[in-house]
């Protein structure tokens, strides 16, 4: 093994359906880890739900059941849906497991018994779609932004964690860290809103009004503020077996909880356990639909990806939305622009090259990958020998861009599919002067459907399945320096050329 690798994504409230924006986080994420993976590392790949909190308590009490039954059957929705997009997670996260309890009494008892958390009144207003107080400061043009749904005037005692003693700590980190938020300008958005005093965290809500949560364990008629329970899951869940993986290599999150949840809240608690921040944020931006924003509280706006994997396969959603959103910056779903990648990207460039490849090696060679390697070389088989294309893959995701990636990958696809057109090897089959020239054709285009099903593992994992099953080679992982050009395919027997990405009207017909 090369090292280990730990990696999370936000944890998904139980409150309402899963949406196109839950299953990019989690493929995004997976995708990072099957990487890792193929480097030979011993990844730790968190995600989950985030069960406890006002809302699936409401939930729960509008369908009359109670909020643990409710939040195990929204939580096993989640789980469905990301099983079949192939997201591979070594631990799936539930906030009512009984460790993590443990683990966030705990410490809300250390910073306790330090002082760090005081017990006063506060009167001003609340967002229930939050579940956090607000201050006038952050009205829009006098008005609550829709992000905050109904915003309420409450006066209640709750207990407290100053953030402002941490906040001076926290902007040195940030400044010794430059890469520790990605993008670079996520960072400034965040610096922004730490250059002024930040305001007492309220950790708690009274059972009076909140019974579903972790009560604090100085004082059980008060249950945790869930983000500060969710928050925990990140170290609760991080151990494997037995031994504790901290901190995260890599915390993946929407662009709309950096501030102040996983920007400010999150380093400070960890700053005030003595414990290590997070070695990057990750922070990605929003899906719309047909150019309208997507909200929780239009359905309409929503998208649902079931249906897509259904009728496409998952590995057809997964290339859409790692190869249209561009790290950090929102991105547009589209029936259009899905059908667009899908038919393009997939069908006729990806799915054709090798159908064909395969097919012609099943024609002109009775399936058998001719030797390919020592005889006359033209420089028109130079490209397909390169290995410029592994060296792009691995830089683009370790600047965290699988767009640029996958980009890489299918620019390598374009070149396969003219390498064919410029080598013509159906012509070359009728002239048995040329059966030396067809036998390099024929080798050189399935060492780079091999090289494709490596180069496409971690964003396809089930296509990489279905090539490297139809070249007849053992199922992966393959380590992603197996896609670099070789030699071991001299010999050897292909399976049953079969189309891996069907057009769009057999689909609806079938």
């Amino acid at each position: 093994m090369a090292g280990s690798y730990f990696l999370t994504t936000a944890i998904d409230y139980v409150n309402s359906a899963p949406h196109l924006g839950h299953a990019y986080e989690k493929i995004l994420a997976d995708f990072f880890a099957r990487h890792e993976r193929n480097l030979e590392r011993d990844v730790l790949f968190l995600t989950g739900v985030d069960e406890h909190g006002q809302k699936v308590q409401q939930s729960a009490q509008r369908e009359g059941i109670e909020p643990a039954i409710f939040a195990e059957r929204m939580g096993v929705r989640f789980q469905r849906l990301y099983a079949s997009l192939g997201v591979d997670p070594s631990c799936f996260v539930r906030t009512t497991d009984a460790n993590h309890k443990k683990v966030v009494r705990e410490w809300l008892q250390r910073l306790h018994d330090r002082g760090e958390i005081i017990f006063k009144e506060h009167e001003g207003f609340y967002s229930v779609r939050q579940e956090q107080f607000l201050t006038e400061k952050e009205k829009v043009d006098g008005r609550w932004p829709e992000i905050f749904g109904e915003v309420i005037e409450t006066r209640e005692s709750n207990y407290y964690f100053p953030l402002e003693p941490y906040r001076e700590r926290l902007l040195e980190f940030i400044d010794k860290n430059p890469e520790w938020i990605v993008p670079a300008f996520r960072r400034k958005e965040l610096l922004g809103a730490l250059a002024e005093p930040l305001a007492d965290l309220c950790i708690s809500r009274p059972k009076s009004r909140l019974s579903w949560g972790i009560p604090l364990p100085f004082n059980e008629d008060y249950v945790t503020y869930v983000w500060f329970d969710a928050l925990v899951n990140y170290y609760s869940f991080a151990s494997v077996k037995g031994e504790l993986r901290w901190p995260p290599d890599l915390q993946i999150i929407g662009k709309d909880i950096l501030i102040p949840h996983h920007g400010i809240y999150w380093p400070i608690m960890l700053l005030a356990l003595g414990l290590p921040l997070p070695k990057h944020l990750l922070v990605h931006g929003f899906w719309t639909n047909s150019g309208a924003k997507i909200s929780k509280s239009d359905s309409k706006s929503l998208v649902d990806p079931a249906p897509y994997v259904e009728k496409f396969g998952p590995d057809a959603l997964r290339y859409f939305v790692l190869r249209e959103m561009v790290l950090g910056q929102d991105a547009d779903f589209s029936d259009e622009r899905f059908e667009t990648r899908y038919t393009g990207d997939l069908g006729k460039k990806l799915g054709n090259l090798v159908q064909r490849t395969l097919s012609m090696i099943a024609r002109y060679r009775d399936g058998k990958i001719p030797n390919y390697d020592g005889f006359h070389l033209l420089p028109v088989d130079s490209d397909l020998r390169s290995d410029a294309v592994v060296e792009e893959y691995r830089r683009a995701v370790e600047q965290f861009a699988p767009h640029l990636a996958l980009q890489a990958v299918w620019e390598f696809v374009a070149r396969a599919n003219q390498y064919v057109e410029e080598t013509a090897p159906f012509r070359l089959a009728k002239d048995p002067a040329q059966a030396k020239r067809l036998d390099v054709v024929l080798g050189h285009l399935a060492e780079s459907v091999r090289r494709l099903s490596v180069l496409v593992q971690a964003a396809l994992p089930f296509t990489a399945e279905k090539i490297r099953a139809q070249l007849n080679l053992a199922p992966g992982p393959v380590r992603i320096e197996e896609a670099r050009f070789g030699n071991s395919l001299r010999e050897h027997v292909i399976g049953k050329p079969e189309i891996i990405f069907p057009p769009i009207e057999e689909k609806a017909s079938a």
